[in-house]
Protein backbone atom coordinates (compact mmCIF):
# COMPACT_ATOMS: atom_id res chain seq x y z
CA UNK A 1 0.00 0.00 0.00
CA UNK A 2 2.99 2.53 0.46
CA UNK A 3 4.43 1.84 -2.86
CA UNK A 4 0.58 2.31 -4.01
CA UNK A 5 0.45 5.88 -2.22
CA UNK A 6 3.92 7.15 -3.85
CA UNK A 7 3.09 6.24 -7.08
CA UNK A 8 -0.12 8.14 -6.67
CA UNK A 9 2.02 10.73 -5.56
CA UNK A 10 4.23 10.87 -8.22
CA UNK A 11 1.38 10.66 -11.00
CA UNK A 12 -0.04 13.29 -9.57
CA UNK A 13 3.32 15.55 -10.29
CA UNK A 14 3.52 14.59 -13.55
CA UNK A 15 0.18 15.17 -14.22
CA UNK A 16 0.29 18.53 -12.91
CA UNK A 17 3.65 19.59 -11.67
CA UNK A 18 1.76 22.60 -9.06
CA UNK A 19 -0.50 20.45 -7.65
CA UNK A 20 -0.41 17.41 -4.73
CA UNK A 21 -2.18 14.65 -4.61
CA UNK A 22 -4.47 16.34 -2.08
CA UNK A 23 -5.12 19.44 -4.33
CA UNK A 24 -6.18 16.51 -7.25
CA UNK A 25 -9.06 14.38 -4.47
CA UNK A 26 -9.85 18.14 -3.87
CA UNK A 27 -10.13 18.64 -7.15
CA UNK A 28 -12.05 15.58 -7.84
CA UNK A 29 -13.98 15.63 -4.74
CA UNK A 30 -15.87 19.43 -6.17
CA UNK A 31 -16.42 17.81 -9.24
CA UNK A 32 -18.26 15.07 -8.03
CA UNK A 33 -20.46 17.26 -5.22
CA UNK A 34 -20.41 21.24 -6.59
CA UNK A 35 -21.58 23.50 -4.36
CA UNK A 36 -19.99 22.29 -0.98
CA UNK A 37 -18.15 24.24 1.25
CA UNK A 38 -14.56 23.98 2.35
CA UNK A 39 -15.59 22.64 5.91
CA UNK A 40 -17.59 20.19 3.96
CA UNK A 41 -14.30 19.28 2.68
CA UNK A 42 -12.59 19.24 5.87
CA UNK A 43 -15.05 16.53 7.38
CA UNK A 44 -15.13 14.22 4.68
CA UNK A 45 -11.52 13.90 4.73
CA UNK A 46 -10.99 14.44 8.40
CA UNK A 47 -8.73 17.28 8.12
CA UNK A 48 -8.18 19.95 9.89
CA UNK A 49 -10.39 23.23 8.29
CA UNK A 50 -7.24 25.09 8.33
CA UNK A 51 -5.27 22.64 5.97
CA UNK A 52 -8.32 22.80 3.50
CA UNK A 53 -8.36 26.49 3.80
CA UNK A 54 -4.89 26.82 2.74
CA UNK A 55 -5.11 23.97 -0.28
CA UNK A 56 -8.56 25.95 -1.41
CA UNK A 57 -6.60 28.78 -1.43
CA UNK A 58 -4.17 27.41 -3.59
CA UNK A 59 -6.31 25.71 -5.76
CA UNK A 60 -8.06 29.05 -6.03
CA UNK A 61 -5.00 31.58 -6.73
CA UNK A 62 -4.18 28.82 -9.92
CA UNK A 63 -7.73 29.69 -11.02
CA UNK A 64 -8.80 26.22 -11.15
CA UNK A 65 -11.49 26.69 -8.08
CA UNK A 66 -14.22 29.79 -7.12
CA UNK A 67 -16.21 30.67 -4.82
CA UNK A 68 -19.89 32.29 -4.96
CA UNK A 69 -22.29 32.70 -2.34
CA UNK A 70 -25.00 29.47 -1.75
CA UNK A 71 -28.56 30.57 -3.03
CA UNK A 72 -29.90 28.80 -0.09
CA UNK A 73 -27.93 31.02 2.37
CA UNK A 74 -26.26 34.23 0.78
CA UNK A 75 -23.80 34.59 4.20
CA UNK A 76 -22.07 30.70 2.89
CA UNK A 77 -19.58 30.40 0.49
CA UNK A 78 -19.75 27.36 -1.53
CA UNK A 79 -16.84 25.94 -4.18
CA UNK A 80 -16.78 25.06 -7.77
CA UNK A 81 -14.62 23.82 -10.26
CA UNK A 82 -13.73 26.60 -12.74
CA UNK A 83 -13.09 26.08 -16.70
CA UNK A 84 -9.44 25.57 -15.90
CA UNK A 85 -10.17 23.05 -13.10
CA UNK A 86 -12.58 20.61 -14.91
CA UNK A 87 -9.75 20.80 -17.86
CA UNK A 88 -6.54 19.92 -15.55
CA UNK A 89 -9.15 17.10 -14.28
CA UNK A 90 -9.45 15.65 -17.90
CA UNK A 91 -5.93 16.15 -18.77
CA UNK A 92 -5.01 14.55 -15.72
CA UNK A 93 -7.51 11.53 -16.55
CA UNK A 94 -6.27 11.28 -19.76
CA UNK A 95 -2.72 10.64 -18.74
CA UNK A 96 -3.66 8.25 -15.80
CA UNK A 97 -5.65 6.53 -18.82
CA UNK A 98 -2.45 6.06 -20.52
CA UNK A 99 -0.43 5.11 -17.64
CA UNK A 100 -2.78 2.32 -16.33
CA UNK A 101 -2.69 1.59 -20.40
CA UNK A 102 0.77 0.94 -20.20
CA UNK A 103 1.98 -0.45 -16.81
CA UNK A 104 -0.90 -3.09 -17.90
CA UNK A 105 -0.69 -3.89 -21.35
CA UNK A 106 1.06 -7.16 -20.99
CA UNK A 107 -1.73 -8.52 -18.54
CA UNK A 108 -3.50 -11.90 -19.47
CA UNK A 109 -7.39 -11.04 -19.31
CA UNK A 110 -7.85 -13.18 -16.34
CA UNK A 111 -5.21 -11.41 -14.27
CA UNK A 112 -7.05 -7.63 -15.07
CA UNK A 113 -10.56 -9.71 -14.57
CA UNK A 114 -9.62 -10.73 -10.64
CA UNK A 115 -7.42 -7.73 -10.64
CA UNK A 116 -10.82 -4.84 -11.05
CA UNK A 117 -13.20 -7.31 -8.76
CA UNK A 118 -10.68 -6.50 -6.38
CA UNK A 119 -10.31 -3.43 -6.90
CA UNK A 120 -14.21 -3.35 -6.91
CA UNK A 121 -14.09 -5.35 -3.73
CA UNK A 122 -11.60 -2.86 -1.93
CA UNK A 123 -13.87 0.40 -2.88
CA UNK A 124 -17.45 -1.26 -1.66
CA UNK A 125 -15.31 -0.78 2.36
CA UNK A 126 -16.55 2.60 2.00
CA UNK A 127 -14.58 5.76 2.12
CA UNK A 128 -12.66 7.76 5.03
CA UNK A 129 -14.16 7.33 8.24
CA UNK A 130 -16.54 4.82 7.21
CA UNK A 131 -16.01 0.63 8.38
Amino acid sequence: MTAFARRARSAAARMHPELSLVSFTLLGHLEEHPGCRARDLAAHYALDKSTVSRQVAALERAGLVGRRADPADHRVQVLELTSAGAAALDQAAEIRTAMFRERLADWAGEDLDRFAAYLLRYNERGGYGEH
